[in-house]
């Protein structure tokens, strides 16, 4: 839901076109951005229904402006993602659907989680991964605040912070050393914080998935 999520899919899915199409082509894509407070509010509140009634206000009126698919470009707000998908009549790109088939293509068993502190708290996100016997490994439990802080109040406002790079390093470290055989990144803003290098095994970056998806759906027939 933040803003520097939002530009990062938008960027990602032109520059996809882009590499995939050449010359002047570019993403047709619309935005409906919607203020993130009350969402965060209406998260902070366990009030699912309020989030549910935002995020449907908004995919209906892509649908109405003539979208012909929808992403959800935030992790955690795939608790109501139901509620988005049943809202309209055009496919629905479910995140954690897309990196679960990718975790299991790379043989994959164990995974590391990075990710807000509702989307560590509930099954919504991890269930994907457990349908297909992949084991999900959170960051200890005294890491999992500042792994959201880093991420409400540094990243969705577009802040990078070498001392935040290095606390995820150790983070997944620890998970790595724990067992993981790779780390989901499952914020779509934590891609602007880290490289392939800042961890000890594989990274999988959830924006990355979702934009390669989409584009791979929009350009079936190209």
């Amino acid at each position: 839901m933040g803003w520097s999520a939002t530009a990062e899919y938008y960027r990602r899915l032109n520059e996809g076109v882009d590499a995939r199409l050449g010359g002047l082509h570019s993403a047709r894509v619309l935005i409906h951005s919607v203020d993130f407070q009350p969402v965060d509010d209406a998260e902070n509140a366990g009030d699912w229904g309020a989030m549910a009634a935002i995020l449907t206000e908004g995919a209906r009126s892509l649908a109405a402006g003539g979208a012909e698919g929808i992403l959800l470009a935030a992790n955690t707000m795939h608790a109501v993602a139901d509620e988005v998908a049943a809202a309209v009549d055009i496919p629905f790109f479910h995140i954690a659907e897309a990196t679960a088939l990718t975790v299991e293509a790379a043989q994959q068993r164990t995974i590391g989680l990075v990710a807000t502190a509702t989307t560590m708290a509930h099954d919504f996100y991890t269930a994907p991964f457990e349908q297909r016997g992949i084991e999900v490994l959170l960051p200890l439990e005294e890491e999992r605040a500042e792994v959201d802080r880093v991420i409400y109040e540094e990243l969705v406002h577009g802040v990078v912070k070498d001392t935040s790079r290095k606390f995820f390093r150790q983070v997944m470290q620890g998970m790595a050393e724990r067992g993981a055989d790779a780390v989901v990144l499952a914020g779509t803003e934590i891609g602007i914080l880290l490289e392939e290098d800042d961890s000890p095994v594989p990274m999988h970056d959830t924006t990355t998935i979702h934009v390669d998806q989409a584009l791979d759906w929009m350009l079936a027939s190209s």
